[in-house]
């Protein structure tokens, strides 16, 4: 048995309404990252200097040197990049989200009292802007407690978001484990916040982007100017608003730099976007924390009494057993591929049968097919049904027949499974009775082949439709 702990299919093909205040048909969430001074530098006790998100283009990192060039352009983030985008927000009365880096924060008195007095959100962005995907989780710890401890010193508060960024496999768990977050941000997995359940918690997940997000101007393949920026920013908004104008509405993140987009000939384009999505009626412009609230009221974290991924041997065969027809070497079978957390819905069980149903031998298959009753048997052979088969003949009308119609499905029966050597089968919850016996018709003129084909295909529509009949609270 093995597990796969990803999971592939979030809210599937239907996603939750967000319900958004005032019945919005998008959130827009602006994060500006502040991470100017607590980059890699060996004046900060690093061994080499930084060398990612600047526009020294292919920049590599200088082993117990100063990049001089580089360290300049992070101050002007600091210095001239930070006040010009406080302007435009401010002047525009739109709420940002600050992800602080610690030791940044703590090196720019006067920034974080601008950020304090616009009442932004400043949420951490670890202790130092450096790569923690080879740390220790100890070391990785340590760093997440001092720039907890480092950002309510410098702040006044507790940082409630948390962004690594340059995390590891263990920031997540960590952040979760250490408890305190109204949400983590490293996942970009998503246009919707999520839940998640590690090591007995609830954790809010607000994904966020690295496409709709200034950092491209410094990549080979991103954005050569503003307009490039502005396009794609647009296209990212028009898509998603149309989604949420027809009911389904989303989030949008937007990632800026002090250093990046606050030079003079980007920020123009980011002012341009506004101003688009301003023009709209029905845009929330929202700090996370803000989302995370909303999320956590009218999305509050829903878990599967059983996940079936999770299930032992046991209990998944008692649980799934019976949805192949007397047959419970599929549900065995099933439960030893890799299952994770696609799989826990009535769509994933079902593929996972499917699955060692469609790879079995033939004879192994040709038993399942034998296992099914004769369509009209529920009340002359009752013994040979399943509780979910008497159901489903119930339901098309087939324990109601008329003795003209007993005679003609008695007579089509024989026939058929002379031909065949397996009963006909059809997943009765796709038909009406007429529409059954008519199939029962068309389908005498196949060829055993084509029958034996037919046969598992309705058997698996059964399979699906038993699952749907389950209670997956």
């Amino acid at each position: 048995m093995d597990r796969y702990d990803r999971d592939m299919r979030g809210y599937g093909p239907r996603p939750p309404n967000a319900a958004w205040p005032n019945g919005a048909k998008i959130a827009v969430q602006f994060v500006l990252n502040y991470e100017e001074g607590g980059e890699n530098n060996i004046l900060h006790g690093d061994k080499a200097s930084e060398a990612f998100l600047s526009d020294v283009i292919g920049a590599v990192p200088w082993p117990n040197q100063r990049h001089w060039n580089i360290e300049s352009m992070y101050e002007y983030g600091a210095r001239a990049g930070f006040w010009r985008l406080h302007r435009l927000f401010t002047a525009m009365k739109i709420p940002l989200t600050v992800y602080g880096v610690a030791t940044a924060l703590a090196r720019s008195p006067d920034q974080v009292a601008a950020m304090r007095e616009a009442r932004w959100e400043i949420a951490s962005h670890g202790y130092k802007w450096i790569d923690y995907k080879d740390f220790y989780e100890s070391e990785e710890k340590e760093h997440l407690e001092k720039a907890i401890a480092l950002h309510r010193e410098v702040v006044g508060t507790r940082p409630r978001g948390l962004y690594v960024g340059r995390c590891s496999e263990n920031t997540v768990q960590i952040a979760t484990e250490m408890g305190g977050f109204a949400y983590l941000s490293d996942s970009y997995a998503d246009d919707l916040p999520y839940w998640i359940h590690i090591s007995g918690k609830d954790q809010l997940i607000i994904p966020y982007t690295l496409e709709a997000n200034d950092m491209r101007f410094t990549t080979a393949s991103g954005f050569g100017d503003g307009q490039e920026f502005l396009n794609y920013l647009k296209d990212s908004f028009d898509v998603l608003y149309a989604e949420g104008a027809a009911g389904a509405p989303k989030m949008m993140n937007i990632g800026l730099h002090c250093r990046l987009v606050g030079r003079p000939g980007r920020l123009m384009a980011l002012k341009r976007f506004i101003d688009h999505a301003m023009a709209k009626e029905g845009v929330w412009f929202a700090r996370r924390i803000d989302i995370a609230r909303h999320w956590s009221m009218t999305h509050p974290p829903k878990r599967l009494s059983a996940r079936p991924s999770q299930m032992d041997l046991t209990t998944f065969t008692n649980r799934f057993g019976k949805i192949f027809e007397h047959s419970q070497w599929v549900a065995e079978r099933a439960h030893k591929l890799e299952l994770g957390p696609a799989h826990d819905t009535p769509e994933g069980i079902h593929n996972a049968m499917a699955r060692v149903f469609r790879r079995a031998s033939e004879e192994e298959r040709l038993g399942v097919l034998r296992a099914h009753p004769d369509l009209g048997d529920a009340i002359t052979k009752a013994e040979r049904l399943t509780a979910d088969s008497m159901s489903e003949q119930q339901g098309a009308g087939l324990t109601a027949l008329t003795d003209e119609e007993r005679r003609e499905l008695t007579d089509l029966n024989a026939r058929y499974v002379a031909k065949n050597g397996f009963p006909f089968i059809i997943a009765v919850k796709d038909h009406d009775k007429a529409g059954i016996i008519r199939k029962f018709h068309e389908r005498m003129n196949n060829s055993k082949a084509e029958e034996m084909a037919e046969a598992c295909y309705q058997v698996e529509r059964i399979a699906l439709h038993r699952l749907y009949g389950m209670d997956w609270s």
